[in-house]
């Protein structure tokens, strides 16, 4: 169990705000932290990692303390067991692929690591070959195998997607949580996206001016039911069988809408763009040919 109870004063375009939480996630969790820019998500993953300070604050991951100011206790990020992915990749332009992943080896650690991240990555065809010649997929990859090089507690991801297209996405976002069971870490994602966060998400926090105003499962926090007159496009998240009927879960204008399609699932797959013609009671979905 992650616990973590932080309240820092942030300067932003608007002028003070207190970022002030408190929240607990379960070991093997892949939580997300959803909110507006300047909401305070890139503060709370660096005060986890330990690259900045809160002004008060208690963090605790399994036994271990790892922040405690009242009895002035702050490990370092090399004292806590975290791996970090941001957007910009941070690899080192004159080393490989491997020599990156190697160069984050602890001492004395087994390098057979490496060699199985290369594998587990799909990194084989490109591990001596230079970041600069590799797209922006391949470098996110690159630089989600160098997180995990040191078997972290926690993964910590900074909308680590968000300058990829939406097929190189989709495909990162099945790297993610392929990795994230293989190795049975604890994650957490901040991320914009709420496609995103409903594909990957077992809990989500919902931020806004530095408070935790919802959180719950993607269901919880986002869905609902399609009711009133809606006629709107849309996009397929998923297809669950519920029962005897086949339901989609369709992303909406920042909703995401919950329509029973019958007793089967009409053709729709993940990714599909619609039209949702809603009143209460009475839904049709048809698919938009792109």
């Amino acid at each position: 169990m992650i616990s973590v109870s932080i309240h820092k004063k942030l300067l932003t375009a608007q002028g003070e705000m207190p970022l002030d939480i408190s929240c607990e996630i379960a070991k093997g969790q892949l939580a997300t932290i959803y909110g507006p820019s300047g909401a305070g998500k890139t503060t709370i993953l660096r005060i986890l990692a330990g690259l900045m300070a809160p002004g008060q604050g208690r963090i605790t991951v399994g036994d271990e303390v790892w922040l405690d100011t009242a009895g002035k206790i702050n490990l370092t990020v090399q004292q806590r067991n975290i791996g970090i992915v941001f957007q910009d990749y941070a690899l080192f332009p004159n080393m490989t692929v491997r020599k990156n992943l190697e160069y984050a080896l602890a001492k004395g650690q087994d390098g057979k690591i490496v060699g199985e991240l290369i594998d587990v990555m799909e990194l084989e065809q490109l591990s001596s070959r230079y970041p600069g010649t590799l797209s922006g997929g391949q470098k996110q990859r690159v630089a989600l195998a160098r997180a995990l090089v040191r078997k972290p507690l926690l993964l910590l991801l900074d909308e680590p997607l968000s300058a990829l297209d939406n097929e190189l996405r989709i495909k990162l976002q099945n790297h993610i949580l392929h990795v994230h069971k293989h190795y049975h870490l604890t994650t957490i994602l901040v991320s914009h996206d709420i496609g995103e966060l409903f594909k990957m998400s077992d809990k989500i926090f919902v931020l806004e001016h530095g408070q935790i105003v919802k959180q719950g499962s993607a269901d919880e926090v986002f869905g609902q039911p399609a009711d009133g007159e809606i006629e709107a496009l849309g996009e397929v998240l998923k297809i669950d069988r519920v029962a005897d009927v086949f339901e989609a879960s369709i992303l909406v204008n920042n909703r995401i809408l919950k329509i029973a399609l019958g007793k089967d699932d009409a053709g729709f797959r993940q990714g599909d763009k619609v039209v949702i013609a809603a009143k209460t009671g009475n839904s049709t979905v048809r698919k938009v040919e792109l």
